[in-house]
Formats: structure tokens, sequence, C-alpha cells
């Protein structure tokens, strides 16, 4: 068993089925980031932080991003993903140390691409997301923060600043052995596309969603 090792560049750590793989720099269009890769040996999946200047210890600025194949790489205006990935990215540059874990196997609150399709699909004929998800016999949300922990508990963050309007999310770093210090609301101007699956999160999945407020005028 390997030491704990929080700082990059220093030999990989395996701890509890997250294994840290490789550093990598990974200039963007937001600023040069860090790519730290990680195995997660319990679910298969390969996972990825990315990290901007020195993390320190505590209060750490942090995003956990579920991955949203349509709304990152496709700009899909059905949700609010890809805007909030991009506005983490700028937080943690514009704060000047943060960092984004990027949680693969998310797909759809974590019941995949196919799945998640059909359960548009269903929102198209009127459905609201969560009433999608059960029709098709599927949690509301099958997502779990454990590798998201260990991530970052091996990067040395003790506590976060996490980005983030789920109180879902907090509760899981917590019980994982993360210090939420702060949650720090990522408001997304809505839109017509993405209005009512808003509304359900906010009504139905507890996200604190206080702009919707000031659009009713959005179908």
């Amino acid at each position: 068993m390997t030491e704990k090792v929080g700082v990059l560049g220093k030999k990989p750590l395996r701890r509890t089925g997250v294994e840290r793989v490789v550093n990598a720099p990974l200039p963007t269009v937001y600023g040069k980031f860090q790519a730290v890769g990680y195995l997660d040996h319990d679910r298969g999946d390969e996972q990825v932080a990315l990290v901007y200047g020195d993390l320190g210890r505590d209060r750490v600025l942090t995003r956990l991003h579920s991955e949203c194949l349509t709304g990152d790489a496709f700009g899909s205006q059905h949700c609010e993903c890809g805007d909030q990935l991009a506005a983490a990215l700028r937080a943690v540059v514009a704060e000047g140390a943060g960092v984004v874990v990027y949680l693969r196997g998310h797909e759809g609150r974590g019941i995949g691409l196919l799945a998640k399709l059909r359960a548009m699909a269903l929102q198209a004929e009127g459905l609201d997301t969560v009433e999608a998800n059960l029709a098709l016999g599927l949690p509301v949300d099958a997502r779990d923060y454990a590798v998201a922990a260990g991530m970052l508990q091996d990067l040395g963050v003790r506590s976060v600043r996490l980005m983030s309007n789920n109180p879902r999310k907090r509760e899981a770093l917590v019980r994982h052995g993360v210090h939420v210090a702060e949650q720090v609301p990522l408001l997304i101007p809505p839109c017509e596309s993405n209005i009512t699956y808003l509304r359900t999160k906010r009504e139905r999945l507890d996200h604190h969603l206080p702009h919707l407020d000031a659009v009713a005028h959005l179908s």
C-alpha cells in the first residue's frame, strides 16, 4: 500500500478502489489545467480531475460535474449541463485555484446514455424527468459520489466550497469524509427548452434554483 500523497506529480495512490494513474498538462480555452486521471477499480470507470493552480487543503473551490454527452459535447438546451461545466471552469480560473471533478458513468443521473435518450423521448411526450425515469423502471437518481470524494482526498483536499445547486452532492461528500465549508450556487439563465426540466429539478429533486422565479413568462 502506498503512502497517501496529495501533491501532483508524486507517486500514484491506491486507496479503496481509486487509483491515480497519470497527471498531464491540459491547456484549454479557459486556462492551463492539470488533468489528473484516475481508475475506479470498483466500477471500472476512468475518471478525471481538472486541477487549476495550487489547491491547498481547505475551502477549495470545487465542482463535481456529472458526465452529460448531450450537454457537454453537443450544447443541448434540454439541460444546463454544458453551460454549468463552462461556468465552473471559468470560476476556478478566476479564483486562481480549484478543481473540476468530471464524473463518468453519471450520464442521465446514472442511468446511461441510451436510457437517458429514452427518458428524453418520454419527456417530449409530456412526462417530467422524474416520471420518465420511473416509467422506464429506472431510479430517479443512481449517482454515487464515493469516487469523487476519494479523488479529492487523494489531491489533499479536506474541505471544499462546492459549486452546486444540488443538496445531495453536499450530503454525499460529507458522508464520505469531505467537509463542505460552503455551497456556491451555479445558476444558469434558463431558456424555453429547459425551463420545465429545471422547474422539475427544483420542485421534485430539491435543487436550489431561486432564479427561476424571475422567468415565469417561459412556458
